[in-house]
């Protein structure tokens, strides 16, 4: 019978409900055609590209053909030849910065200090302005770079296309909500602010003085718990948010209706690492587009945890470095769309790197991919003991590499009778030299499950080559 390999990440509370994670893989839907409807594919690699300043890098953002890259207390470019360029000093060493363009400036927000660099004449320097009052977010609408002031209600505006100008009257205040400003976002021309439990979306009106105004009929009555959490993607908004009863689950708003994206499982997740580890408020996201799969990546630094929601198919699955056994947040801290590419910036130094799906480590280090699944269809067991004779895993073979690690590349299982909370030994098959495109992945004899429940399989591999599984089939 076919077992359910081929899916998203779903642990529950309950082992015994599900158990089945994913780390490092994800489904892609086959359109017409295919052998079967989706496949598991393996993540993209980091392939550094290059290493600006000391880091970490806190901000990027790309200007025709030029990354703009906030690497510890520098700003820098970054040209499409990999010449990077020291273009000034800003405030902090590790704090995210948020950046902006207005098709002159680059305004960079470090909270509470700001900066202007401007593209043409190079001319770089810190807003001295008597009437700034400092920048969380920056984003840029109409001409104007528009702010919110930190540990405040008030929204604030720049000049027309000149951000070194402010005037003391030019902010407004939200209105629905008595709580300070967490977040903004510009989408479709509208700025859309965040308090922790209520948004407001503002819209330009043309009125004198500040021009902009609460758009009527829009206020939602959800907010946003983590301010770097928010980000856009295909036309929508995506955030970690809260609203008057509670926090942690994942909303992507389209129009001004917010709907949740995360499940009862990952909401599970959230709520330990705010438990375990104290806070969410600092989860930070970004968004990226790859093969025709737009990916939202949601990191929890404390927590030392990625998650990443694919909107092609709805699925949640985990992104991990790996290091001394064990998995950890991925490297990845802010991300630009770079000279045709998803690029991003490490989180501990000044590496720049390409997500490249052709790659199989992290900067030349392991990853290490996993998948568990429940042996079992839904509904399937029942209750008796049961003797597995054979599992095959349909891969696709023969990616073995000419030389070293990955030339006989080999994938391990184990399995667990009791929801995952006791495994098995590692048994390891081959999945083919190269050009071995007949080889099959088959483990016999695997035994009986204790106690009548059913059976969870892991499989996982280190080996830098190509992992495409399309299914698995239990005798």
């Amino acid at each position: 019978m076919k077992t359910t390999i081929v899916g998203g990440s779903s642990v529950s509370r309950s082992n015994q409900s599900a158990c089945n994670r994913l780390v490092n893989l994800f489904p892609v839907i086959v359109q017409h055609g295919g052998k079967e409807h989706a496949y598991l594919t393996r993540c993209a690699g980091l392939r550094k590209i290059a290493t600006v300043g000391n880091g970490p890098i806190r901000g990027m953002i790309e200007l025709d053909g030029v990354g703009y890259i906030a690497s510890g207390t520098k700003l820098y470019s970054l040209t499409v030849n990999n010449v990077v360029t020291e273009l000034g000093t800003i405030s902090g060493s590790n704090g995210r910065v948020s950046m902006a363009y207005n098709g002159i400036q680059i305004f960079i927000a470090c909270n509470p200090s700001a900066y202007l660099y401007n593209v043409s004449t190079a001319a770089f320097a810190q807003i001295t302005d008597v009437d700034f009052v400092g920048a969380k977010h920056i984003r840029y609408v109409d001409g104007y770079f528009v702010f919110n002031e930190p540990n405040s209600r008030k929204i604030w505006k720049t000049a027309l296309l000149d951000g070194s100008a402010i005037d003391g009257l030019d902010f407004a205040s939200v209105e629905a909500n008595p709580s300070n400003i967490t977040a903004l976002e510009v989408d479709h021309r509208e700025v859309f602010l965040f308090s922790k439990t209520s948004c407001e979306p503002w819209g330009n009106a043309g009125l004198a003085g500040f021009p902009f105004e609460r758009i009527n009929g829009g206020i939602m009555d959800v907010g946003c718990i983590a301010p770097d959490s928010v980000a856009r993607m295909d036309n929508s908004i995506l955030f970690l948010g809260a609203d008057k009863n509670g926090y942690g689950m994942v909303y992507r708003i389209s129009g001004y209706n917010p709907v949740a994206i995360s499940d009862s499982n990952l909401g599970y997740a959230i709520e330990s690492y705010k438990r375990d580890y104290g806070t969410i408020e600092d989860a930070f996201a970004y968004c990226y587009q790859s093969e025709h799969h737009i990916f939202y990546v949601l990191t929890f630094p404390t927590a030392n945890k990625t998650w990443c929601y694919d909107a092609s198919t709805g699925l949640w699955h985990e992104r991990a470095s790996f290091s001394a056994g064990q998995f950890y947040r991925h490297r990845s801290n802010c991300h630009m769309a770079f000279n045709g590419y998803p690029t991003v910036g490490d989180f501990e130094n000044g590496n720049i790197y390409v997500l490249d799906k052709d790659i199989y480590t992290d900067n030349e280090e392991t990853q290490k991919w996993l998948r568990s699944w429940r042996a079992m269809p839904t509904g399937a067991n029942d209750g008796k003991m049961q003797i597995h004779n054979k599992l095959q895993i349909d891969f696709e073979t023969g990616v073995g590499l000419v030389s070293g690690q990955g030339s006989d590349p080999v994938v391990s299982l184990r399995w667990s009778d009791d929801g995952g909370n006791v495994w098995s030994n590692y048994h390891t098959k081959q999945i083919g030299n190269i050009g071995e495109y007949s080889a099959r992945v088959i483990w016999r004899r695997l035994g009986a499950t204790r106690g009548g429940r059913d059976r969870v399989y892991e499989v996982s591999s280190t080996d830098p080559v190509k992992i495409d599984i399309t299914g698995a089939w239990l005798e």
